[in-house]
């Protein structure tokens, strides 16, 4: 049996004092559910976000720098739909073609800069 059965979680950083910008993307734009994080990491700063299994954290870095070459890959329920609710937002999203098994992909960054791939 392989070590690892799943992604408990990913991390992503972003600037301090920014969860409304992050919660408007992740839960507003993405249609995330934020996650009540452990009061002991509270203080910190950041948000936690989930969509059934999949999770994703931030958290503040004091010396921020936008991930844009390592970056989630979200598989999507309805990658049409979500590409069309970015494009509304406002969202700029590269597409970025079709991977050998027929599924397209594409790319956007959350309003930190961090780069995400969305795969459907």
């Amino acid at each position: 049996m392989p070590p690892f059965l799943s992604y408990d979680h990913v991390q992503l950083s972003m600037p301090a004092e920014d969860e409304d910008r992050a919660r408007a993307f992740y839960a507003g734009v993405l249609g995330m559910t934020e996650l009540e994080r452990p009061a002991d990491l509270r203080a910190r700063g950041g948000a936690w976000f989930s969509s059934g299994p999949v999770q994703l954290h931030l958290g503040v870095d004091p010396a921020f720098t936008p991930a844009r070459k390592a970056h989630p890959a979200l598989r999507c329920a309805d990658l049409d739909a979500l590409l069309t609710r970015l494009e509304v937002a406002g969202c700029a999203v590269t597409l970025a073609g079709t991977f050998e098994d027929g599924a397209r992909h594409a790319y956007v960054d959350d309003p930190f800069g961090n780069r995400i791939e969305l795969v459907g």
